[in-house]
């Protein structure tokens, strides 16, 4: 797949019909900017929550609704902005390292991430104005 280094959808195919229900699929060398080494799922969200508030040195994600509805807010390092809504579970979201993100969930939504890396608790960028600052590096 042709890597591009901006936060962007990912579409996956899908098979089936509303009579018998649908497939999605994600082939990871495929259909995926990297070969994930890690994934984990976030579930019963309350809807006041907003998960994230952070951004990683090196790690790349990407971000599946299966269930429910996910808005998603990214800031690159450079400053570039943008709003993304998961609610199909075909759709995801490729985000690159360097990229702050929050995410508020319906309920009901059950989100699935595939990470670039294994967890370090080093890669974390924690502080909104410690990443602000990369901007000047």
């Amino acid at each position: 797949m042709n890597k591009t280094m901006t936060p962007h959808y990912l579409n996956f195919n899908k098979i089936g019909h509303a009579a018998e229900g649908y497939l999605a699929i994600a082939e990871f060398e495929k259909d995926l900017p990297f070969l994930p080494k890690r994934t984990f799922w976030t579930y019963y969200t309350p809807n006041e929550v907003v998960r994230g508030r952070h951004a990683h040195y090196r790690t790349e994600m990407v971000l599946i609704a299966l269930s429910g509805r996910i808005d998603l807010q990214v800031e690159t390092y450079q400053g570039d902005t943008a709003h993304f809504v998961l609610d199909h579970p075909e759709t995801g979201v490729y985000l690159p390292a360097l990229c702050w993100h929050t995410m508020q969930y319906s309920h009901n939504a059950v989100q699935l991430v595939f990470t670039s890396t294994l967890y370090d608790p080093e890669d974390y960028i924690r502080s909104y104005e410690d990443f602000t600052h990369l901007k000047n590096v």
